[in-house]
Protein backbone atom coordinates (compact mmCIF):
# COMPACT_ATOMS: atom_id res chain seq x y z
CA UNK A 1 0.00 0.00 0.00
CA UNK A 2 1.31 3.44 -1.00
CA UNK A 3 0.22 5.94 1.66
CA UNK A 4 0.41 9.68 0.96
CA UNK A 5 0.49 11.57 4.27
CA UNK A 6 -0.65 15.21 4.06
CA UNK A 7 -1.10 16.43 7.62
CA UNK A 8 -1.25 20.06 8.71
CA UNK A 9 0.17 21.15 12.06
CA UNK A 10 -1.20 19.92 15.39
CA UNK A 11 -1.18 23.37 16.99
CA UNK A 12 0.67 23.55 20.28
CA UNK A 13 1.90 20.02 19.83
CA UNK A 14 3.59 19.07 16.53
CA UNK A 15 4.57 20.75 13.32
CA UNK A 16 3.06 19.37 10.14
CA UNK A 17 6.40 17.78 9.24
CA UNK A 18 6.74 16.09 12.63
CA UNK A 19 3.17 14.78 12.53
CA UNK A 20 3.69 13.35 9.03
CA UNK A 21 6.98 11.75 10.06
CA UNK A 22 5.38 10.03 13.06
CA UNK A 23 2.60 8.48 10.96
CA UNK A 24 5.04 7.53 8.21
CA UNK A 25 7.24 5.63 10.66
CA UNK A 26 4.27 3.48 11.65
CA UNK A 27 3.24 2.84 8.05
CA UNK A 28 6.75 1.67 7.17
CA UNK A 29 6.88 -0.59 10.25
CA UNK A 30 3.66 -2.21 9.03
CA UNK A 31 5.19 -2.93 5.65
CA UNK A 32 3.66 -0.04 3.71
CA UNK A 33 5.29 2.69 1.65
CA UNK A 34 4.87 6.23 2.94
CA UNK A 35 5.31 9.57 1.19
CA UNK A 36 5.08 12.65 3.42
CA UNK A 37 3.88 15.99 2.07
CA UNK A 38 3.29 18.32 5.05
CA UNK A 39 0.66 20.92 4.16
CA UNK A 40 -0.40 24.42 5.22
CA UNK A 41 -3.07 26.90 4.22
CA UNK A 42 -1.20 30.19 4.22
CA UNK A 43 -0.71 30.46 7.97
CA UNK A 44 2.01 29.12 10.22
CA UNK A 45 4.03 26.41 8.54
CA UNK A 46 3.62 27.68 4.98
CA UNK A 47 7.34 28.19 4.41
CA UNK A 48 8.13 24.82 5.97
CA UNK A 49 5.61 23.14 3.66
CA UNK A 50 7.32 24.70 0.63
CA UNK A 51 10.78 23.43 1.59
CA UNK A 52 10.58 20.35 -0.65
CA UNK A 53 9.20 22.35 -3.58
CA UNK A 54 12.46 24.10 -4.38
CA UNK A 55 12.06 27.05 -2.02
CA UNK A 56 14.88 28.03 0.31
CA UNK A 57 14.51 30.15 3.45
CA UNK A 58 16.21 33.52 3.85
CA UNK A 59 16.48 34.66 7.47
CA UNK A 60 16.39 38.30 8.60
CA UNK A 61 15.89 40.18 11.85
CA UNK A 62 12.66 42.18 11.88
CA UNK A 63 10.42 44.01 14.33
CA UNK A 64 8.04 41.71 16.19
CA UNK A 65 4.38 42.52 16.81
CA UNK A 66 5.11 44.41 20.05
CA UNK A 67 8.37 46.02 18.97
CA UNK A 68 10.91 43.44 20.07
CA UNK A 69 13.19 42.01 17.38
CA UNK A 70 12.42 38.54 16.04
CA UNK A 71 14.27 36.26 13.64
CA UNK A 72 11.99 35.53 10.68
CA UNK A 73 12.27 34.00 7.25
CA UNK A 74 10.81 34.37 3.80
CA UNK A 75 11.10 31.64 1.16
CA UNK A 76 12.67 32.17 -2.25
CA UNK A 77 12.48 30.27 -5.51
CA UNK A 78 13.73 32.15 -8.54
CA UNK A 79 12.21 35.64 -8.54
CA UNK A 80 9.36 34.61 -6.23
CA UNK A 81 9.37 35.27 -2.50
CA UNK A 82 6.76 33.86 -0.13
CA UNK A 83 6.32 36.02 2.95
CA UNK A 84 4.68 34.20 5.87
CA UNK A 85 3.16 36.88 8.09
CA UNK A 86 3.11 34.60 11.13
CA UNK A 87 6.92 34.55 11.07
CA UNK A 88 7.14 38.28 11.81
CA UNK A 89 3.76 39.34 13.19
CA UNK A 90 2.15 36.14 14.40
CA UNK A 91 0.67 34.90 17.63
CA UNK A 92 3.59 32.54 18.15
CA UNK A 93 6.18 35.35 18.22
CA UNK A 94 4.45 37.49 20.85
CA UNK A 95 6.98 37.77 23.68
CA UNK A 96 4.54 37.63 26.59
CA UNK A 97 0.78 37.36 26.32
CA UNK A 98 -1.67 38.77 23.81
CA UNK A 99 -1.59 42.44 22.79
CA UNK A 100 -4.75 43.13 20.77
CA UNK A 101 -4.61 46.94 20.88
CA UNK A 102 -0.92 47.48 20.13
CA UNK A 103 0.21 44.47 18.06
CA UNK A 104 1.60 45.81 14.80
CA UNK A 105 2.43 44.39 11.35
CA UNK A 106 5.62 46.42 10.81
CA UNK A 107 7.82 43.32 10.75
CA UNK A 108 5.86 41.82 7.87
CA UNK A 109 6.56 44.97 5.86
CA UNK A 110 10.23 44.58 6.72
CA UNK A 111 10.10 41.02 5.34
CA UNK A 112 8.62 42.36 2.10
CA UNK A 113 11.36 44.97 1.89
CA UNK A 114 14.01 42.29 2.51
CA UNK A 115 12.51 40.20 -0.31
CA UNK A 116 12.72 43.21 -2.62
CA UNK A 117 16.35 43.71 -1.55
CA UNK A 118 16.90 40.07 -2.52
CA UNK A 119 15.74 40.87 -6.05
CA UNK A 120 12.31 39.25 -5.82
CA UNK A 121 9.48 40.96 -7.69
CA UNK A 122 6.91 38.13 -7.51
CA UNK A 123 5.71 38.57 -3.93
CA UNK A 124 3.33 36.13 -2.26
CA UNK A 125 1.95 37.37 1.05
CA UNK A 126 0.60 34.51 3.20
CA UNK A 127 -1.28 36.15 6.05
CA UNK A 128 -2.70 33.46 8.37
CA UNK A 129 -1.89 33.35 12.08
CA UNK A 130 -1.40 37.07 12.68
CA UNK A 131 -1.47 38.67 16.13
CA UNK A 132 -2.48 42.06 14.71
CA UNK A 133 -5.59 44.12 14.05
CA UNK A 134 -3.90 47.19 12.60
CA UNK A 135 -5.27 47.11 9.05
CA UNK A 136 -1.76 46.47 7.73
CA UNK A 137 -0.80 50.01 8.71
CA UNK A 138 2.49 48.84 10.24
CA UNK A 139 3.32 46.89 7.09
CA UNK A 140 2.76 49.98 4.96
CA UNK A 141 4.84 52.19 7.27
CA UNK A 142 7.75 49.74 6.93
CA UNK A 143 7.47 50.17 3.15
CA UNK A 144 7.54 53.97 3.28
CA UNK A 145 3.93 55.07 3.80
CA UNK A 146 3.06 57.87 6.23
CA UNK A 147 -0.09 57.64 8.35
CA UNK A 148 -0.82 60.80 10.31
CA UNK A 149 -3.49 62.42 12.43
CA UNK A 150 -5.33 65.65 11.64
CA UNK A 151 -2.31 67.70 12.77
CA UNK A 152 0.14 65.76 10.60
CA UNK A 153 1.62 63.82 13.53
CA UNK A 154 2.41 60.15 12.74
CA UNK A 155 0.05 57.75 14.48
CA UNK A 156 1.58 55.08 16.66
CA UNK A 157 1.71 51.33 16.18
CA UNK A 158 -1.25 49.01 16.64
CA UNK A 159 -4.93 49.07 15.85
CA UNK A 160 -6.04 51.32 18.70
CA UNK A 161 -3.80 54.15 17.47
CA UNK A 162 -5.68 54.17 14.17
CA UNK A 163 -8.61 55.93 15.83
CA UNK A 164 -6.56 59.09 15.20
CA UNK A 165 -5.72 58.29 11.56
CA UNK A 166 -6.71 61.12 9.21
CA UNK A 167 -4.26 60.98 6.30
CA UNK A 168 -2.45 58.21 4.40
CA UNK A 169 0.44 59.29 2.17
CA UNK A 170 1.63 56.55 -0.19
CA UNK A 171 3.87 58.76 -2.29
CA UNK A 172 7.05 57.45 -0.63
CA UNK A 173 6.07 53.79 -0.83
CA UNK A 174 9.05 51.70 -1.94
CA UNK A 175 9.31 52.36 -5.68
CA UNK A 176 10.16 48.72 -6.40
CA UNK A 177 6.58 47.78 -5.54
CA UNK A 178 5.51 49.42 -8.81
CA UNK A 179 7.47 46.72 -10.64
CA UNK A 180 6.31 43.86 -8.44
CA UNK A 181 3.25 41.65 -8.49
CA UNK A 182 1.68 40.92 -5.11
CA UNK A 183 -0.50 37.90 -4.38
CA UNK A 184 -2.53 37.79 -1.17
CA UNK A 185 -2.79 34.19 0.02
CA UNK A 186 -5.83 33.89 2.29
CA UNK A 187 -9.03 31.90 2.64
CA UNK A 188 -10.69 34.62 4.73
CA UNK A 189 -13.32 36.57 2.78
CA UNK A 190 -14.41 38.91 5.59
CA UNK A 191 -14.61 42.67 4.98
CA UNK A 192 -12.41 45.03 6.95
CA UNK A 193 -15.00 46.51 9.29
CA UNK A 194 -18.43 45.96 10.81
CA UNK A 195 -20.01 42.89 12.43
CA UNK A 196 -18.25 40.52 10.00
CA UNK A 197 -15.02 42.48 9.99
CA UNK A 198 -11.52 41.88 11.26
CA UNK A 199 -12.02 43.23 14.78
CA UNK A 200 -15.44 41.70 15.47
CA UNK A 201 -14.70 38.21 14.14
CA UNK A 202 -11.01 37.70 14.80
CA UNK A 203 -10.23 40.27 17.52
CA UNK A 204 -11.44 38.05 20.39
CA UNK A 205 -9.14 35.25 19.19
CA UNK A 206 -6.26 37.70 19.64
CA UNK A 207 -7.29 38.68 23.16
CA UNK A 208 -9.62 41.60 22.43
CA UNK A 209 -12.39 42.30 24.95
CA UNK A 210 -15.77 43.60 23.75
CA UNK A 211 -14.56 47.13 24.51
CA UNK A 212 -11.30 46.48 22.64
CA UNK A 213 -13.27 45.26 19.62
CA UNK A 214 -15.17 48.55 19.53
CA UNK A 215 -11.92 50.55 19.66
CA UNK A 216 -10.25 48.41 17.00
CA UNK A 217 -13.20 48.56 14.64
CA UNK A 218 -13.37 52.34 15.03
CA UNK A 219 -9.66 52.54 14.24
CA UNK A 220 -10.08 50.40 11.13
CA UNK A 221 -13.00 52.60 10.01
CA UNK A 222 -10.84 55.69 10.40
CA UNK A 223 -7.96 54.10 8.55
CA UNK A 224 -10.21 52.93 5.71
CA UNK A 225 -11.66 56.42 5.29
CA UNK A 226 -8.19 57.95 5.22
CA UNK A 227 -7.05 55.36 2.68
CA UNK A 228 -10.09 56.03 0.49
CA UNK A 229 -9.19 59.72 0.37
CA UNK A 230 -5.65 58.78 -0.62
CA UNK A 231 -6.38 56.28 -3.42
CA UNK A 232 -9.76 57.59 -4.58
CA UNK A 233 -11.93 54.56 -3.78
CA UNK A 234 -13.04 52.62 -0.69
CA UNK A 235 -12.08 48.95 -0.43
CA UNK A 236 -13.11 48.25 3.15
CA UNK A 237 -15.97 45.99 2.00
CA UNK A 238 -13.81 43.96 -0.40
CA UNK A 239 -13.74 40.19 0.25
CA UNK A 240 -10.51 39.40 2.07
CA UNK A 241 -9.94 42.94 3.35
CA UNK A 242 -10.45 41.63 6.90
CA UNK A 243 -7.79 38.93 6.58
CA UNK A 244 -5.04 39.01 9.21
CA UNK A 245 -6.50 41.87 11.18
CA UNK A 246 -6.93 43.96 8.04
CA UNK A 247 -3.55 43.25 6.44
CA UNK A 248 -5.59 42.02 3.50
CA UNK A 249 -6.99 45.55 3.19
CA UNK A 250 -3.52 47.10 3.02
CA UNK A 251 -2.43 44.57 0.40
CA UNK A 252 -5.51 45.14 -1.76
CA UNK A 253 -5.70 48.92 -1.39
CA UNK A 254 -2.06 49.98 -1.40
CA UNK A 255 -0.13 47.11 -3.01
CA UNK A 256 -2.62 46.17 -5.74
CA UNK A 257 -2.69 42.55 -4.62
CA UNK A 258 -4.88 39.82 -6.05
CA UNK A 259 -6.30 37.26 -3.62
CA UNK A 260 -5.99 33.48 -3.98
CA UNK A 261 -6.87 30.53 -1.75
CA UNK A 262 -4.13 29.66 0.72
CA UNK A 263 -4.69 25.91 0.52
CA UNK A 264 -4.93 26.02 -3.27
CA UNK A 265 -1.63 27.88 -3.52
CA UNK A 266 0.31 25.60 -1.17
CA UNK A 267 -1.10 22.34 -2.53
CA UNK A 268 -0.31 23.42 -6.06
CA UNK A 269 3.26 24.35 -5.16
CA UNK A 270 4.07 21.09 -3.32
CA UNK A 271 2.63 18.84 -6.06
CA UNK A 272 -0.24 17.07 -4.31
CA UNK A 273 -2.04 16.26 -7.57
CA UNK A 274 1.01 14.50 -8.97
CA UNK A 275 1.63 12.58 -5.73
CA UNK A 276 -1.95 11.32 -5.71
CA UNK A 277 -1.42 9.49 -9.01
CA UNK A 278 0.60 6.77 -7.28
CA UNK A 279 -1.24 6.74 -3.93
CA UNK A 280 -3.58 3.99 -2.78
CA UNK A 281 -4.56 5.97 0.34
CA UNK A 282 -4.16 9.59 1.43
CA UNK A 283 -4.05 10.68 5.08
CA UNK A 284 -5.24 14.17 6.03
CA UNK A 285 -5.80 15.92 9.33
CA UNK A 286 -4.73 18.55 11.83
CA UNK A 287 -5.06 19.27 15.52
CA UNK A 288 -8.81 19.76 15.39
CA UNK A 289 -10.76 18.46 12.42
CA UNK A 290 -14.13 20.17 12.54
CA UNK A 291 -16.41 22.62 10.79
CA UNK A 292 -13.59 25.18 10.42
CA UNK A 293 -11.63 22.56 8.49
CA UNK A 294 -14.33 22.66 5.82
CA UNK A 295 -13.74 26.37 5.21
CA UNK A 296 -10.91 26.05 2.70
CA UNK A 297 -8.38 24.38 4.98
CA UNK A 298 -5.53 22.42 3.42
CA UNK A 299 -6.68 18.94 4.61
CA UNK A 300 -10.02 19.42 2.86
CA UNK A 301 -8.25 20.63 -0.26
CA UNK A 302 -6.24 17.40 -0.28
CA UNK A 303 -9.38 15.32 0.34
CA UNK A 304 -11.16 16.98 -2.59
CA UNK A 305 -8.18 16.32 -4.85
CA UNK A 306 -8.10 12.69 -3.68
CA UNK A 307 -11.77 12.29 -4.56
CA UNK A 308 -11.07 13.51 -8.10
CA UNK A 309 -8.38 10.84 -8.39
CA UNK A 310 -10.52 8.13 -6.80
CA UNK A 311 -8.14 7.73 -3.85
CA UNK A 312 -9.71 6.89 -0.44
CA UNK A 313 -9.06 9.28 2.45
CA UNK A 314 -8.24 8.59 6.09
CA UNK A 315 -8.44 11.32 8.73
CA UNK A 316 -6.05 11.48 11.67
CA UNK A 317 -6.55 14.39 14.06
CA UNK A 318 -6.13 15.36 17.66
CA UNK A 319 -9.90 15.68 17.84
CA UNK A 320 -12.43 14.81 15.13
CA UNK A 321 -15.53 16.99 15.36
CA UNK A 322 -17.36 16.14 12.12
CA UNK A 323 -20.19 13.57 11.97
CA UNK A 324 -19.76 10.38 9.97
CA UNK A 325 -22.06 11.46 7.13
CA UNK A 326 -20.06 14.67 6.54
CA UNK A 327 -16.86 12.65 6.51
CA UNK A 328 -18.22 10.13 4.00
CA UNK A 329 -19.27 13.02 1.77
CA UNK A 330 -15.61 14.04 1.34
CA UNK A 331 -14.46 10.47 0.68
CA UNK A 332 -13.29 9.53 4.19
CA UNK A 333 -13.19 5.78 4.82
CA UNK A 334 -11.58 5.76 8.28
CA UNK A 335 -10.91 8.18 11.14
CA UNK A 336 -8.61 8.26 14.14
CA UNK A 337 -8.71 10.71 17.06
CA UNK A 338 -5.79 11.05 19.46
CA UNK A 339 -8.14 12.18 22.22
CA UNK A 340 -10.02 8.89 22.01
CA UNK A 341 -6.75 7.06 22.68
CA UNK A 342 -5.54 9.22 25.55
CA UNK A 343 -6.60 9.80 29.14
CA UNK A 344 -7.07 13.55 28.56
CA UNK A 345 -5.85 16.44 26.41
CA UNK A 346 -2.50 16.76 28.17
CA UNK A 347 -1.90 13.05 27.73
CA UNK A 348 -2.79 13.26 24.02
CA UNK A 349 -0.35 16.14 23.53
CA UNK A 350 2.53 14.53 25.41
CA UNK A 351 2.10 11.17 23.66
CA UNK A 352 1.21 12.50 20.20
CA UNK A 353 4.24 11.10 18.32
CA UNK A 354 3.74 7.68 19.88
CA UNK A 355 0.00 7.66 19.16
CA UNK A 356 0.48 8.81 15.57
CA UNK A 357 3.07 6.10 14.94
CA UNK A 358 0.72 3.48 16.38
CA UNK A 359 -2.08 4.69 14.10
CA UNK A 360 0.35 4.55 11.17
CA UNK A 361 0.94 0.87 11.91
CA UNK A 362 -2.82 0.26 11.84
CA UNK A 363 -3.52 2.15 8.63
CA UNK A 364 -2.85 -0.54 6.01
CA UNK A 365 -4.87 -3.32 7.67
CA UNK A 366 -7.85 -1.23 8.74
CA UNK A 367 -8.27 0.52 5.40
CA UNK A 368 -7.81 -2.78 3.55
CA UNK A 369 -10.88 -4.05 5.44
CA UNK A 370 -12.76 -0.90 4.40
CA UNK A 371 -13.78 -0.16 7.96
CA UNK A 372 -13.50 2.89 10.18
CA UNK A 373 -11.14 2.85 13.13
Amino acid sequence: MNVLICLDKFRGCLTAADACAAVASGVVEAGGRAVSLPVADGGEGTIAALADAGYRPVFVDVTGPTGRPVRAAFAVRGSRAVIEMAQASGMDVLPAGLAPLVADSHGTGELIRAALDHGCLDLVLAVGGSATTDGGAGLLRALGARITDSRGVPVGPGGAALTNAAHVDLSSLDFRLRLATVTLVSDVDNPLTGPSGAAAVFGPQKGASPRDVEVLDRGLQQFASAMARSIGHDLRASPGAGAAGGTGFAALAALGARRVSGAEFVLGEIGVEEALRSASLVVVGEGRFGSQSLRGKAPIGVAEAARRHGVPVAVIAGDVRLPADRLRHIGVVATWSLLERAANLDDAISRAPELLARIGRELPSVVARGGAA
